[in-house]
């Protein structure tokens, strides 16, 4: 009786949490795409500037050369969280498969209750 209640109830904290981290991962990886762009308009900023686009250049901008590395490294963490998210997914998916097994569980006792009650 009460551990069919509880057992829905960790499910349900469950799916959520899977949920929650899949959210979390998004919006990583969102931030990060943003902050790759702002650099990559930082970059094409300088190479005007300083009239030179091609990065194996003697007097190519160093500033440019930093924010080149630090968006190729934004982008390396956005292909990480790529393959976290499809493993979060993957988890949202299972937990909300436990989650109608145990509210089928609950709801098929609660209404076993509710036959004997009656």
């Amino acid at each position: 009786m009460k551990s069919s209640e509880s057992l829905l109830r960790l499910k349900e904290f469950q799916a959520n949490e899977k949920r929650r981290q899949l959210g979390q991962i998004q919006i990583m990886m969102a931030d990060f795409d943003k902050m790759a762009a702002e650099l990559e308009y930082q970059i094409a900023a300088e190479e005007k500037k300083a009239g030179i686009t091609d990065p194996s250049h003697f007097a190519y901008p160093t500033f440019a050369k930093a924010a080149r590395q630090r968006a190729d490294n934004l982008k390396g963490s956005i292909r990480e969280l790529q393959i976290q998210q499809e493993a979060a997914e993957l988890a949202v998916e299972e937990a909300e498969a436990e989650l109608s097994k145990a509210a089928a569980l609950d709801q098929r006792d609660g209404t076993g209750r509710s036959a004997k009650v009656g």
